[in-house]
């Protein structure tokens, strides 16, 4: 697995003239936004976690783009008066293992990321068959092993092929090239150089679509035949999309669902073992500190996370008060009663923000040791006061276990700052990753405590999950690894997205869906001020012809996937704005909600 990727963006570029003099070239506009940016875009997408930028000429420009993408600038100050391998110098110091190397300068179709990634490899040239660019870089090969380059055809014993300006690197190439001390060359001198002692082989695509930009006829050649070109083959590859607009499983990215297309690994390999760990701290980091918060990771779905907290995080002696005000908040009722653990439910009207000070009245007269509730009722769409609720709970010495499933990774949430103990969520819901896996996030503190309590469950406890995986880096059983790559990819995207600005997109689409309900008359039957903004329910239509299926199985011609109401005292349908949908894929729907209500005279 390729993690980091170094792109060589130093040099000024002064074959274009004048169209380089205040940008580096990577800022060149092919197809609406800079190239350099469009390869940032599908490096991520291909499973790199870390993209290292050598800059140089214009460098401020690489500063502005990494406040939208976590990137890691290196700045080769003597830009001027080196070659590339002087840049790429300054970035090894950064590099832990297996890298992606790129030129800044390329447009390509990422079938090319694809095949290299996937080569057995560990130094690898990615080529192409002939270009005819005016500009070429011509390949020696003995087989498939790379011999020298030039570009001069005279100079070599045969052509396998054009380099392409992407190639995969091991850290030992890396560092033998960077010993050569060879700065003021470029990076392709240093591989020739160490060709003989390392096995560097070269993959060769012979119909890549791809271009160098070295002059004004090369930009050209890019913007007018190989950009379309590039568009219509990745175009191609894309999965028919469905949005889901239930609530979870959520819409998902197409690398989200590539990540899963993955080399067969035995997942008690140490390789997939640090797969996990870094998920997991990935994950106490967007809850709080890592330093913290333990994240404990299973294989099931979301009310299997709930299942590990209410039957391992509650000693024999404990009582626990419940907050019910939906069917989440009874399915944990309802564990509690299985597991014989002593509760009490406290219900609460499912369509406006509970009585706080009820509750807190609850959990004093009642002597209770732990609290458990939703932080945001997929029934209704209701957003609970959790942080208020658990910050008096604190106060108390009373320990509080949270539902997140549907609003960890919208909901920006500190554990330590809202005095969550435990809180369980899953891959398939706000995170944007497949369905499959759950994981119980716990303030080491709390978790600690739990070493000593009776095990109620085999499979699903939460201690043993935890100690076995400090030590061995594995789960105790089986992990669904395909789900778990899907995973990795997804806490990619949503550390370059933001929490914050999911949430933004989110609230977005509810926007314009919220206009339309309004506009059509229909209601949503929790006031916008307890909203969260990420689920609605709508009270039907109170007319004859309205039919949910008839409803549902047009969304469903449009590709949109619609839920039926939860509730048993009000006839609702819900609509659900999470996962990868878009403001322009809503707009879409309520156009379709809107000729539906129409059709039947439920607006007029």
């Amino acid at each position: 697995m390729i993690r980091q990727a170094v792109i060589l963006a130093a040099g000024r570029g002064t074959r274009l003239g004048k169209m380089t003099e205040t940008i580096p070239k990577g800022f060149l506009n092919v197809g609406g936004i800079p190239i350099v940016e469009t390869s940032i875009k599908k490096l991520f997408a291909i499973g790199v976690e870390e993209i290292i930028i050598g800059t140089g000429h214009c460098s401020e420009h690489y500063e502005k783009l990494a406040e939208r993408y976590p990137l890691k600038l290196v700045k080769n100050h003597n830009y001027a008066s080196t070659g590339s391998m002087g840049t790429l110098a300054c970035c090894a110091e950064h590099v832990n293992g297996d890298i992606l190397l790129l030129e800044s300068d390329l447009i390509y179709d990422d079938l090319g990321l694809f095949v290299i990634v996937n080569d057995p490899g560990s130094n690898v040239i990615l080529a192409s068959g002939r270009t005819g660019s005016g500009d070429e870089v011509y390949l020696q090969a003995d087989g498939n092993r790379f011999v020298k380059h030039s570009k001069k055809k005279e100079e070599l014993a045969n052509i396998y092929g054009e380099l392409v300006g992407i190639s995969k690197l091991g850290k030992r190439a890396l560092e033998k090239m960077v010993s050569l001390n060879r700065s003021d060359k470029e990076y392709e001198d240093a591989l020739s150089a160490i060709s003989s002692e390392e096995n560097i082989t070269i993959r060769k695509v012979e119909n890549l679509l791809w271009r160098e930009i070295d002059d004004k006829d090369h930009l050209k050649m890019a913007t007018e035949n190989i950009w379309p070109r590039i568009l219509e083959s990745e175009s191609l590859r894309k999965v028919r999309r469905n949005v889901l607009l239930n609530p979870g499983p959520a819409t998902t990215t197409d690398s989200v669902k590539m990540a899963q297309v993955q080399a067969d690994i035995c997942p008690r390999e140490s390789e997939f073992g640090d797969v996990m760990r870094w998920i997991s701290e990935e994950l106490s980091s967007m809850v709080g500190s890592s330093e913290r918060v333990e994240t404990v990771l299973f294989a099931g779905s979301g009310t299997a996370g709930d299942e590990i907290m209410i039957s391992s995080c509650i000693p024999d002696d404990g009582k626990l008060l419940i907050l019910s005000n939906g069917a989440y908040g009874s399915r944990l009722a309802k564990m509690a009663e299985i597991y014989r653990i002593p509760y009490k439910e406290m219900e609460s009207i499912g369509t406006e923000s509970p009585d706080s000070k009820a509750v807190m009245k609850e959990l004093i007269s009642g002597s209770y040791t732990h609290f458990a509730i939703v932080y945001h009722e997929t029934t209704t769409g209701l957003l609970n006061p959790v942080p208020e609720l658990c910050r008096f709970c604190h106060e108390h010495g009373i320990t509080t276990i949270v539902d997140a499933v549907s609003a960890f990774a919208a909901i920006p949430i500190d554990m330590d700052r809202d005095c969550i103990d435990f809180m369980a969520s899953t891959s398939n819901k706000n995170i944007q990753g497949m369905a499959g896996v759950t994981f119980v996030f716990c303030r080491k503190k709390a978790l600690e405590k739990t070493s000593g309590y009776r095990m109620r469950n085999y499979y699903l406890n939460l201690w043993d999950q935890y100690s076995y995986f400090k030590k061995t880096g594995q789960m105790r059983f089986t992990p669904p690894v395909q789900i778990l790559y899907a995973l990795r990819q997804a806490i990619i995207e949503t550390k370059i997205e933001t929490i914050e600005g999911r949430y933004e997109r989110y609230s977005s689409c509810w926007k314009i869906l919220m206009k339309a309900v309004r506009e059509m008359g229909l209601k949503s039957i929790v006031p916008d001020k307890d909203q969260s903004k990420l689920i609605t329910a709508i009270e039907e239509p109170n007319v004859p012809k309205y039919d949910f299926e008839d409803l549902h199985g047009i969304a469903m011609q449009n590709s949109f996937t619609i839920y039926p109401g939860k509730l048993t005292n009000a006839k609702t349908f819900r609509i659900a704005n999470i996962g990868d949908i878009r403001p322009e894929e809503m707009e879409k729907f309520v156009k379709v909600l809107r000729e539906y209500m129409l059709g039947i005279g439920a607006v007029k």
